[in-house]
């Protein structure tokens, strides 16, 4: 049988040595003579580098490494693909040069020979060290794509965004299973963090509360191995989203306490502490939840928000604070002072500028309106601010916002019962808001 052709043979015809394609690749002479016998493999940096220099696919550069030099060695393919990396005790998988110049090599039969070998071994690490699937750019836009998204959300169809996310998450993913510098690992584990971050959010506003506390446990580990706060905080606050949306309400205000652990500057501090206030009043926690409401009040005075800060989900205004007030209030039994709370946020809801309006956080704001209305048996009122949230096109009607609907429409049939023209309105109204949510827009 005719021997297959193999790297050393490859090489001599494309008219490199060992040492003019190991300048080419950046590696050692050494590292080239290891390919051509089989004791080792190319990194993965180095496959498509070394498949162009053979004027091969990748393909063709597996079937080269599988050639008679590999045969000759007495070594299988996949033993030699796995000669790349060794065991090493507490530390998984590492690149082969780690383990130092013995285990299994050939002894040197010289002292030249010996600190030759070392310092080409130095060189494989220098080299291995230095190279990087990523840099400072790629970095930047990284995170520019992030601040476009959150900037976009709940002002755009639901599936673009989520599936733009998820692309940016997976491209992060798959960036970090290359090699980079400790830095830039940091960089593309925050970006990994607030891309999960975001899919966590729209995913409870599809309805799967469950699926978004995956990608919020998904989105700590980014965070703890990014070493950043702020992500720290908000995925805090998600996790308390994805709990509080499900009744969990004691879980979800474990999330927002620890949440407030990692809050240094910008406005997390003031999401957490008003929706912690609003998962112990949900929780029949009443006196705990007074005095973190005052406590989150206090805190609205002196908030800014991060130069840095990101948007959309991922920040607090004081009309989104007040929101959450309301509905506290609400809960305590004090209408009067929620329905103060709700009218205040709107207001300024409706005074924002366009590009910083959060209308997702306003039509919740607006149901609270509502609700704080028919607590008062002001059911004319009710039906008014309710009209506005009527309005939210099908593509916005998430399924937080149509649960919140849905309790107007019961509530408005408890308070005007079955005679009154006003809740019949009210509770058709609400039917007629079911029929078209963003979900049946995404399965239609």
């Amino acid at each position: 049988m005719p021997k297959r052709e193999g790297l050393q043979e490859r090489r001599t015809k494309r008219g490199f040595t060992q040492e003019s394609l190991a300048a080419l690749l950046n590696v050692s002479p050494r590292t080239v003579r290891g390919w051509e016998a089989g004791t080792s493999a190319p990194y993965p940096e180095h496959r498509q580098p070394l498949a162009d220099a053979l004027d091969v696919t990748l393909d063709g550069l597996d079937r080269l490494l599988d050639g008679l030099s590999l045969g000759e060695s007495g070594i299988t393919s996949a033993a030699r693909f796995d000669s790349t990396t060794v065991h090493t005790a507490g530390r998984g998988r590492v690149p082969a040069f780690f383990a130092g110049s013995s285990g299994g090599k050939r002894k040197p039969d010289n002292v030249e020979e010996l600190l030759m070998n070392a310092a080409e071994e130095s060189f494989d690490f220098l080299s291995w060290a230095e190279s990087t699937n990523v840099g400072d750019l790629t970095i930047e836009q990284m995170h520019t794509e992030v601040r476009r998204i959150a900037h976009a959300y709940l002002k755009v169809p639901t599936l673009p965004l989520f599936s733009r996310t998820l692309a940016l998450r997976d491209r992060a993913f798959g960036l970090l299973s290359g090699h980079q510098a400790p830095r830039h690992a940091r960089e593309l584990y925050a970006a990994a963090g607030w891309s999960l971050t975001l899919l966590s959010w729209i995913s409870v506003d599809l309805g799967r509360p469950d699926a978004a506390e995956d990608h919020a446990r998904a989105a700590w580990m980014c965070a703890e191995r990014a070493d950043h706060n702020p992500l720290r905080a908000w995925v805090r606050a998600t996790q308390h989203t994805a709990a509080f949306w499900q009744a969990d309400y004691d879980t979800a205000a474990q999330h927002a306490a620890d949440g407030l652990n990692y809050t240094g500057t910008g406005t997390a501090k003031l999401f957490l502490s008003s929706a912690l206030a609003l998962d112990l009043a949900r929780a029949g926690h009443a006196d705990r939840a007074d005095s973190t409401l005052l406590q989150a009040q206090q805190i609205a005075e002196t908030v800014t928000r991060a130069e840095d800060e990101l948007a959309g989900p991922l920040t607090c205004s004081l009309e989104r604070a007040g929101s959450l007030w309301s509905d506290t209030d609400l809960v305590l039994g004090r209408a009067d002072s929620a329905l103060a709370y709700a009218d205040r946020a709107v207001a300024a809801f409706e005074a924002a500028p366009n590009e910083l309006r959060n209308r997702g956080s306003e039509r919740m704001t607006r149901v609270q309106q509502v609700k704080a209305h028919l607590v008062l048996r002001d059911l004319a009122s009710a039906e008014g601010a309710l009209r506005p949230v009527l309005d939210t096109p099908p593509v916005n009607r998430v399924r937080p916002l149509v649960h919140r609907v849905t309790e107007v429409g019961t509530l408005a049939t408890e308070i005007g019962g079955s005679t009154d023209a006003t809740a019949r309105r009210i509770h058709g109204a609400v039917t007629d808001f079911r029929r078209d949510t963003v979900i049946e827009e995404l399965t239609a």
